[in-house]
């Protein structure tokens, strides 16, 4: 398989990453229950060097930066110019980040400078995970501590089920893909990704299957269009041409899922998320 990434930079440079950008508040508190659990888990503290790989619009990125205060610092690494600039504009003034366009497989870190690396959403689009776990290894410092969230099961995480499904009773069904490629549910496995981590070098490897809810913000049919603007059911009307009718009509078929996850305090979508650790060896 190549290792040449340019695909995934075209997909996060161009329409999903200028909707991301677009609903980047409404995103984030979505996620905000993932990026919670990281750092739960990622023993960051004052004065720590960090690196996010892919931080997107930069909300991983600021909240480790309050972590480690302004004797730390912390790198935003990421794919996509389009997310990465609204980052930079989120982060106007903080003098502890910096946000550069990086495919973290390939780019070059100066060697044994980060204390600990973090990841919300961001290491699953990697043609060679093995390639690209190895190259991160570089820029980080003996002992260093990797922090990272992943999806789960494809079953478990009926945000991506329920849009699919409703994309494809509207539209049809697009090309079938290997789930193991690049993409939100390639890490969904434990084992394979225990097997990636330690192949490229890093050792202590664990993983933490959690079982959280996810709470987008806004009334159902707000969190029926965005669930119907990006991931599969955006794909699904990319493929097949569809028209702002065609979207209008799958977000409907959403929102009646999704009645099910309403809540006196919202709507709260079930998901399985897979929190892995590991650390660079010592020496």
């Amino acid at each position: 398989m190549s290792q040449d990434n340019s695909d995934q930079a075209a997909f996060w440079t161009t329409s999903a990453g200028q909707k991301w950008v677009e609903q980047q508040e409404m995103l984030d508190a979505f996620m905000q229950p993932v990026l919670a659990g990281v750092f739960e888990r990622a023993p960051l503290r004052t004065g720590d060097r960090v690196l996010d790989i892919g931080c997107g619009t930069g909300a991983s990125t600021l909240q480790a930066a309050d972590r480690v205060g302004a004797d730390g610092f912390v790198f935003g690494a990421d794919i996509s110019p389009t997310m990465l600039t609204h980052a930079s504009a989120r982060a106007e003034g903080a003098r502890n980040v910096a946000f550069e366009v990086a495919d973290a497989a390939a780019y070059c870190f100066d060697a044994q400078s980060f204390d600990h690396l973090i990841s919300r959403f961001g290491v699953m689009f990697f043609a060679e995970p093995v390639a690209a776990f190895r190259n991160i290894l570089t820029g980080l410092k003996p002992g260093a501590e990797v922090t990272f969230a992943a999806w789960g099961q494809i079953q478990q995480n009926p945000w991506f089920t329920i849009a699919a499904q409703a994309a494809k009773e509207a539209l049809g069904a697009p090309p079938s893909v290997d789930p193991d490629a690049p993409g939100p549910f390639a890490f969904r496995d434990v084992a394979r990704v225990t097997e990636i981590l330690t192949e490229a070098g890093f050792t202590d490897v664990s993983a933490d299957v959690a079982e959280i809810h996810l709470s987008p913000p806004g009334l159902l049919p707000e969190v029926a269009r965005m669930a119907t603007s990006v991931g599969p059911a955006a794909r699904t009307v990319d493929y097949f041409q569809g028209s702002a009718a065609d979207a209008d009509a799958i977000a409907v078929r959403v929102e009646k899922a999704f009645e099910a996850f309403q809540t006196d305090q919202g709507v709260r979508v079930p998901a399985e998320i897979n929190f892995f650790k590991a650390r660079r060896a010592d020496r």
